[in-house]
């Protein structure tokens, strides 16, 4: 889509300032606590620019005021005696500032008292919007203007007719006067609605703000963005680029949110000053959008998206195919016979999963190939019984490969293996309370755990050259055609249309997904792992191949203990 020729909708323009009422308040209190009370109120009622009304009553705070207080403030013992409590002023003054803006100087004190008086007496605060003319200032005025922000300073630099003096209506008319200075400041930032200058306080420059409109085309749908630049590549020829992709229930809702101080990622705000436009994709369902977006990230490797960028970078285990079998760590699998396990997203898992198997059966660690005629001499792992040591003869080859073989299973259908082997040693180390031992244990049996049963989601998939599978929502039922593990079709059966008559369409509509390599999947693992989570909540219409995976090719997290393995049958 194009964003240069979007004009602005009203919902864009927002409220703008010359129609909106700002209520400026001021408290004086017994103190600065949590246990401080209020003293007086005074509130001046601002609309077109024009004193429309004042509020001002002195409060009964039920305590002794401080002296320090007294001094500063003016405000005796005496002068509240008579006057009404707090909660007999609450009321009136929620009504006196009814549909407006409240607006203070450091308004979190000021507007925290507030709220304390309001719950005190189980009355709902009404949700005013809140404008700091501290924070404000600091926004606009530079240092060689003003040496700082205090009220006093800035109703001098803005000649105010009134100078505070710390009682409440007081320094709510400079106040006043601080607000209309400051406005007319920010206009010439290109602030005009109550919109703009609420982002303004949040630090959300006018150029974020100026592309806001670049939402009004985006559709109120499910689907798929990407904030887009033309900028030169490599060679200094200019081509669009595709910054960041995203995904999200309500496609203009999350774009317009990168305008805002919703949006506090510094990567983000830098990423939108840079971009060019925005592109929008709807989509037909959640599972699509969640597809669209990890392919799209695939694709184009978007700069300033952190996660999915680099699908490709998945790592294997290897049981190798030779003599004496071997682990190995592989970053692509091959149709060459040999044993994988996993994938693993990070160097890490796969370590720690290798350790789980070295811990379980002594499969030589060493990358030498072995022969039976060649023999050598065995290093300290074999001295120290954790390995084999098929290189000086004492095991035989049909010896070793049996182990391998329940190495191999171990890998493909049944984890027992690697999680029963290590629980003597589990035991002795909680024993001999050393805990810290006993938890890396653990650890490393967890991310088997975690390889192993992603795995078998991968391969159960995998093998069906066609699931189709329907899932209601509030919009109707979702449907999906899905090819070895890849989503091919889908399709959104609205109330009143035929499911099945959907879902034949989509399946006659589908991508062609040729058959991969045999255990593999026709997509990226994220992907796969997307569409099966979303599956195993899904009703089958029809399957072609066996969704299913071996009865002891994993076991839920839940059930291996911090530092124990009891709950694992033998």
């Amino acid at each position: 889509m194009t964003t240069s020729a979007l004009q602005p909708t009203f919902e864009d323009l927002g409220r703008h300032l010359a129609t909106t009422p700002f209520v400026v308040v001021d408290l004086e209190t017994t103190g600065a606590g949590a246990d401080a009370s209020i003293t007086e109120v005074g509130a001046v009622r601002v609309e077109g620019g024009e004193v429309v009304g004042e509020f001002q009553t002195m409060v009964n705070p039920n305590a002794h005021i401080p002296p320090l207080i007294s001094v500063l403030t003016g405000i005796t013992d005496a002068m509240v005696a008579d006057a009404p409590r707090v909660d007999q002023v609450i009321p009136p003054f929620l009504e006196f500032a009814r549909g407006a803006v409240l607006v203070a100087h450091n308004a979190g004190f000021d507007v925290g008292f507030l709220k304390r008086a309001c719950a005190a007496q189980q009355l709902p605060w009404p949700g005013f919007g809140v404008v700091d003319t501290v924070t404000l200032a600091r926004g606009v005025l530079m240092r060689d203007e003003v040496p700082n922000v205090k009220l006093a300073t800035l109703a001098h630099h803005f000649r105010a007719p009134e100078a505070p003096n710390h009682r409440a209506l007081t320094d709510a008319r400079a106040t006043v006067h601080v607000l209309h200075g400051l406005l007319e400041r920010v206009g010439n930032l290109g602030v005009s609605t109550l919109e703009d200058l609420l982002e303004f306080t949040r630090g959300v420059s006018p150029e974020r703000r100026a592309k806001r409109t670049w939402a009004s085309d985006v559709p109120v749908a499910p689907g798929v963005y990407q904030f887009v630049a033309d900028l030169p590549d490599r060679d200094g020829v200019i081509r669009r680029q595709v910054l960041y992709v995203g995904k999200s229930v309500n496609l203009r809702a999350r774009v317009r949110s990168y305008f805002t101080a919703a949006e506090k990622r510094p990567r983000m705000e830098e990423m939108v000053r840079i971009s060019t436009g925005v592109e929008a994709t709807v989509c037909r369902t959640p599972l699509e959008a969640e597809v669209l977006e990890l392919r799209l990230i695939a694709a184009h490797a978007p700069r300033y998206n952190r996660r999915s960028k680099f699908p490709e970078r998945q790592l294997w285990l290897k049981l190798t195919d030779e003599p004496f079998p071997r682990l190995s760590l592989v970053r692509k699998v091959a149709d060459d016979g040999a044993c994988y396990f996993g994938p693993f997203g990070r160097r890490e898992a796969a370590e720690q999963a290798a350790l789980a198997v070295y811990e379980a059966f002594p499969i030589r660690q060493c990358t030498e190939r072995l022969s039976e005629r060649r023999l050598t001499g065995r290093c300290a792992l074999g001295d120290l019984g954790k390995c084999l040591a098929p290189c000086d003869g004492t095991t035989s080859r049909a010896d070793y490969v049996a182990v391998t073989d329940a190495v191999r299973a171990s890998l493909t259908t049944d984890v027992r293996g690697i999680l029963t082997a290590p629980r003597s040693k589990l035991g002795k180390l909680i024993e001999a309370e050393r805990f810290e031992e006993a938890g890396r244990l653990t650890a490393r049996l967890e991310a088997f755990v975690r390889a192993s049963t992603r795995a078998r989601r991968l391969e159960a998939l995998a093998g069906c050259a066609q699931v189709v599978a329907a899932s209601r929502s509030e919009e109707g039922w979702e449907v999906h055609v899905i090819r070895h593990g890849r989503l091919a079709a889908a399709a959104l059966a609205r109330p009143g249309e035929v499911v099945q008559a959907v879902a034949r369409d989509a399946v006659r509509a589908a991508e062609h997904v040729p058959a991969p390599l045999p255990g593999m999947p026709a997509a990226t693992v994220e992907e796969v792992e997307r569409v099966a989570a979303w599956l195993e909540r899904s009703r089958i219409i029809e399957i072609e191949g066996d969704w299913a995976w071996p009865l002891h090719g994993s076991i839920a997290l839940a059930d291996l203990p911090r530092h124990a393995l009891d709950s694992v049958a033998p």
